[in-house]
């Protein structure tokens, strides 16, 4: 219907209902929407009566729904996080671009996601939707700093849902889940949030300074890899700490400088786990506790020997003369 009226002067419902093969009743709900999005389509009434763009005004050749905006500025923000600094340029401006063909408070809402959200680079799990119910209401309180009230459900097995004022920091996307991370009213301290379990999001009528300098990413890291779990692991890692990020997760645990190269400290549920990602490292390390995360290293150790033996021995009994 958009292209039908940039291409005419004016046409009627009839006419417009007759290309569209639609009746005149979705006509006017078409026009209607595309009123909402910003379009400036003129109704005139009477006999020669009919639709049309208002003169002298240029609309560009694509238009976007809310939803799909949101996740071309969601794409835009995961390419900025890849450090390409070559296409650093183009991707500045492909964002100008979009915001100049988006309503007014589109344009506010897809700055606010840009702004507020953090977003790992080489993440191999992706949300099952890309936009959750919550994202842009806290995208927007987080970059205008004003305070929010959730209504938040806690993770026990008897989930309890309670208030919470809290000052949003920012928005991330980890271990595929969405989390806000800020300073909680009712715990005094600073917390993440996990957006599927906010079940409803208030403005409130106060503001707040964000620290300088925080490091959204970072600090819901240090809070996924210090949660209490069922076993405490500290290794040595023969090897820098530089070496030791480019081949852990940062949600593993948590990595400081040591005689031996650097420390890492984690939390950990499954040893076995554990053990598999240890033989994958490219560097030895040191286990100092917990003994059991020895014996589960040991007994994959003594897995893989025998499927290597048991591989060798079908070789050779394939290559025997019959």
């Amino acid at each position: 219907m958009l292209e039908l009226l940039q291409s005419n002067k004016q046409l009627s419902g009839a006419e417009l209902a007759l290309a569209c093969e639609v009746d005149r009743r979705s006509v006017r709900r078409y026009i209607a929407h595309l009123q909402e999005l910003g379009v400036p389509v003129q109704a005139q009434r009477g006999r020669d009566g009919g639709y049309s763009l208002r003169p002298g005004h240029k609309l560009p050749p694509m238009m976007f729904s809310k939803d799909e905006t949101l996740a071309l500025a969601m794409g835009l923000r995961a390419a900025r996080e890849l450090g390409l600094n070559g296409i650093l340029p183009a991707l500045a401006s492909a964002q100008a671009k979009l915001e100049r063909v988006s309503p007014k408070a589109l344009q506010r809402r897809l700055r606010d996601v840009v702004e507020a959200v953090a977003l790992t680079p080489g993440q191999k799990s992706m949300p099952s939707s890309l936009l959750t119910e919550h994202l842009p209401a806290l995208s927007t309180a987080a970059r205008a700093q004003q305070r929010v009230r959730l209504r938040y459900r806690s993770g026990a097995q008897e989930p309890v849902s309670e208030d919470r004022e809290v000052d949003v920091y920012g928005l991330a996307f980890r271990g595929g889940h969405w989390y806000a991370v800020g300073y909680c009213h009712l715990r005094q301290a600073l917390r993440c949030f996990r957006l599927d379990r906010v079940e409803a999001v208030e403005a409130r009528p106060a503001s707040f300074l964000r620290p300088a300098g925080f490091d959204v990413l970072a600090h819901l890291s240090q809070a996924i890899a210090t949660l209490p779990r069922a076993h405490t692991v500290r290794l040595s890692l023969h090897t820098d700490i530089a070496t030791a990020r480019a081949h852990l997760a940062p949600e593993l645990g948590l990595l400081s400088p040591s005689p031996q190269g650097c420390r890492l400290d984690a939390q950990i549920d499954d040893l076995s786990a554990m053990a598999r990602e240890i033989a994958g490292w490219p560097f030895a390390c040191t286990i100092h506790k917990p003994n059991a995360l020895r014996e589960a290293l040991m007994g994959l150790a003594q897995r893989l020997q025998k499927m290597a033996a048991t591989g060798g021995q079908t070789a050779a009994k394939s290559r025997s003369p019959n």
